[in-house]
């Protein structure tokens, strides 16, 4: 049954990259049709083909670099504030809205599972899933510390403060891949919920929190009413880190999915700067943006 699982998934992925080239093929070969026409009235029509066509290259030039089987899955995203007090829990809430104006952006759906607020403004850590088709192969690559230079809003000396924030990206394992988890390794607490939903999920016990007693893994979710979804959810989550643990372990020479640095100074993949000039660069790749308030909203396209 497993193994006819598995066929069907890499059948429907090859049917969709087969099915995105000969739209490509369809599209070239109509352009050539109408250059061979010479026709001037048949220009505005060439134009728009070209430039959808042009766009389809780029989206399948992309999609053909991901090679690692689960590219393809939901990606499971864990934001969490560095040094830097309250500016880096503020920090930590403006990187989760990026990533979910991106997702939006790529016409993919997210999805906050957990989200615990400050004392005084932002995030001590959130959970976002991200739902779409290479959500994790897309975003893989924003694993690590995001720095950011401005002036504090919350310092009435209006000086520059800079803050930190690290990025976790794991895949969502799908029902297909079979993680065999022991009961007796796990304890499930539930408690009141402090998210959104209405008095119902703030009256009753509908949050749940699984920590795996062997690794010391602790996953949280508070989104759903239910909390038979919210433990659903968070059991998903769980198999997803614990398959990451043991690829890690496999894959020791490759690219760590969570590779752990300090979450401060000197460690950062990216730096985003509002004061005292404009500016986004990735430590690793030089790519520089002088748009950070685009970045910020979603743009992140070039980074990825």
């Amino acid at each position: 049954m497993e193994l006819m699982k598995s066929a069907s998934k890499q059948k429907s992925e090859l049917s969709f990259k087969l099915n995105l080239l000969n739209q490509i093929k369809e599209n070239i070969d109509m352009l050539d049709e109408f250059v061979k026409l010479g026709d001037e009235t048949l220009y505005s029509e060439i134009k728009d083909l070209a430039i959808k066509t042009d766009t389809q290259v780029s989206d399948a030039l992309k999609i053909l670099k991901f090679t690692d089987p689960m590219d393809v899955a939901n990606a499971i995203v864990t934001i969490r504030p560095g040094a830097g007090g309250t500016e880096a829990c503020d920090w930590a809430q403006m990187l989760m809205g990026m990533y979910i104006a991106a997702a939006e952006k790529q016409g993919y759906k997210a999805e906050i599972t957990d989200k615990e607020t400050g004392a005084e403004a932002g995030i001590k850590a959130a959970t976002v899933i991200i739902k779409g088709r290479y959500a994790y192969g897309r975003l893989k690559g924003e694993n690590g510390i995001h720095r950011l230079v401005r002036i504090s809003p919350f310092d009435s000396a209006k000086r520059r403060h800079t803050s930190f924030a690290s990025v976790v990206v794991i895949p969502e394992i799908s029902d297909e891949i079979d993680i065999q988890i022991d009961k007796k390794d796990l304890q499930i607490d539930t408690y009141h919920s402090s998210g959104a939903g209405g008095q119902h999920v703030n009256k009753t016990d509908s949050a749940v929190r699984i920590t795996h007693i062997p690794t010391g893994i602790v996953v949280t979710c508070q989104n759903e009413r239910s909390q038979f979804k919210n433990k659903a959810t968070a059991l998903k989550i769980l198999k997803s880190r614990l398959y990451e643990m043991e690829n890690k372990k496999r894959k020791e020479e490759e690219e760590k999915l969570t590779e752990k640095k300090a979450n401060e100074w000197g460690s950062q993949i990216r730096s985003y700067v509002l004061f005292p000039y404009k500016m986004v660069k990735d430590h690793r790749t030089g790519i520089v943006s002088h748009d950070p308030e685009a970045v910020l909203s979603g743009d992140i396209e070039q980074f990825l």
